[in-house]
């Protein structure tokens, strides 16, 4: 006789897996097993209940199966609950390779669901549009998944998006639009279930229509103005965008009504922009934030001179005042449009090292003032660092970029980059004598070291240099930003959190 299992959710990963340590324990085969959830029709053979006194097992299975099992269970083939247990049966049994085995077909099932899953939430979150709606005063009694029904909101705007997944994503993708829009008061509506936030609290309801999602609001133009001006008709490809953006979300995006107008406009477009001419690229922007005058170097004295002075803050100003004259420096640093040399106060316990200023950073000819130095200096915050008394700087002092139009596209320093200013990062260090210096990033540990080291290999090990330096290597924070999806982004910044902490604890 089968055993009936009946799961409480569409896509509840916490119950499926309960129930399938409790199967295990029971040695029930995975033939032996009929999988529902609540609301479905009974089985064939209706399935008797699983004896109470089989008590859950843990099982030692590989994370790359609850990670893929995780997402697969939001697949809505009818058949997913039976594929996970068959595959965790055969592994328990000792297949323990079986995640390894690429031919395999239940693992070619499992990964075609988990991609087909993914693919899903990426076009939710694309794909998805919020229009507002105004809320009276005292919220009315409405249908089960409307926004009405939503809870007692305050007066105001609130929200609301209609979207059709392909599988069960909605609860499981809330996250993304919580951490995107937490501030705002918004319901997204699905067929079979909606999901409702208030700023402060996520309740999940019953499927709605599209009739109950406004056809449109008040920014819709302002949206299918911003879209009209980022269409490039140059880098029109009719069938990747069909392939990116399928005609069956178009019925719900505001800028889907002018695609077929700007395609038709693009060859005439294109023609004008050929005749036009190409846009001379801009070597450098001509308004920046004069940054303050370094502290005064005694009068007469050589730059070159300054191991023969005994105060730093004035050694630190002569050889700011060496760099800035040097008559030899690289040749791509006159396109620069200044140099951008360290700050902080001398003798701070922690020194951190970077690759090279930014686009924002060249302007102001301030280090870590960018978008990767603000997420530093919230990270450091974080990590218990007292951030204005420690000393930040590059192990490259000039922005190297690749002009491109109107913008300046970030160039990596290259070896003789790393070498032509490694002496007087050194300089530099000596100076303010810190107790640690932590490495941001590859660059900045090839300058402090001479060579080239893997980050993954050595992040958050003491390093000891040939010169005795205390070098302490993380990643830099711009990697942080370069990260796609928020999932990382926010694993990967508390491990840089907690990187920083480390680095602190030594100096403590």
């Amino acid at each position: 006789m089968s055993i009936g299992i009946l799961l409480p959710g569409q896509a509840d990963f916490v119950a499926w897996r309960q129930q399938a340590r409790r199967l295990l324990a029971a040695a029930v085969p995975p033939e032996q097993v009929e999988w529902r959830v609540v609301g479905d029709p009974p089985g064939l053979f209706g399935g008797a209940p699983l004896p109470a006194e089989a008590a859950p097992v843990t099982a030692s299975v590989p994370r790359a199966f609850l990670d893929q099992a995780e997402v697969a269970i939001r697949h809505r083939d009818p058949e997913r609950f039976a594929l996970l247990y068959r595959i965790l049966w055969r592994i328990v049994r000792g297949e323990h390779g079986l995640m390894q085995v690429a031919t395999d077909a239940d693992i070619v099932r499992l990964q075609a669901m988990t991609k087909a899953v993914r693919r899903d939430a990426h076009k939710m979150h694309a794909f998805l549009r919020f229009r507002g709606i105004e809320m009276p005063a005292r919220s009315v009694e409405g249908e089960a998944g409307s926004p009405e029904a939503a809870g007692p909101d305050s007066p105001g705007e609130r929200y609301v998006a209609w979207f059709e997944p392909d599988h069960h994503i909605l609860e499981a993708e809330t996250g993304f639009f919580i951490r995107r829009f937490a501030a705002l008061r918004w319901s997204i509506l699905t067929p079979e279930a909606s999901a409702h936030w208030d700023g402060e609290t996520l309740r999940m309801g019953a499927g709605g229509s599209r009739a109950e999602a406004p056809s449109e609001d008040a920014h819709e133009e302002l949206w299918r103005a911003y879209y009209r001006s980022i269409f490039n008709p140059a880098r029109m490809k009719p069938a990747a965008m069909r392939a990116e953006m399928p005609v069956k979300y178009w019925k719900n995006l505001p800028e889907a009504r002018d695609i077929p107008r700007l395609m038709a406009e693009a060859p005439q477009r294109v023609a004008e922009m050929v005749a036009r001419g190409a846009t001379p690229a801009a070597e450098r922007r001509q308004r920046f934030v004069q940054p303050a005058a370094p502290p005064a170097v005694a009068e007469g004295m050589p730059a070159d001179l300054f191991s023969q002075i005994d105060d730093p803050a004035t050694a630190m100003a002569a050889l700011r005042a060496e760099m800035t004259a040097r008559p030899d420096l690289p040749e791509w640093t006159r396109a620069a449009t200044q140099m951008v040399f360290g700050e902080g106060p001398i003798g701070a316990p922690l020194l951190f090292v970077g690759e090279q200023p930014g686009d924002e950073e060249d302007l102001a000819g301030r280090p870590f003032v960018g978008p990767a130095g603000r997420m530093f200096d919230r990270a450091a915050t974080e990590a218990g660092i007292d951030r204005p008394a420690a000393y930040v700087t590059n192990a490259v002092k000039h922005f190297k970029f690749k002009p491109t139009g109107r913008r300046r596209l970030h160039e990596s320093p290259n070896a003789g980059d790393i070498t032509w200013y490694r002496p007087f990062l050194k300089r530099e260090i000596e100076l303010v004598a810190p107790r640690l210096v932590v490495s941001l990033g590859a660059t900045a540990l090839r300058a402090l070291t001479g060579k080239p080291l893997a980050i993954t290999k050595v992040r958050g090990e003491l390093i000891e240099t040939a010169d005795g330096l205390r070098v302490f290597p993380t990643v830099h924070p711009s990697y942080l930003l370069r990260l796609p999806d928020p999932e990382s982004k926010e694993r990967e910044y508390a491990r840089f959190v907690a990187d920083l902490r480390a680095a602190q604890r030594e100096v403590a």
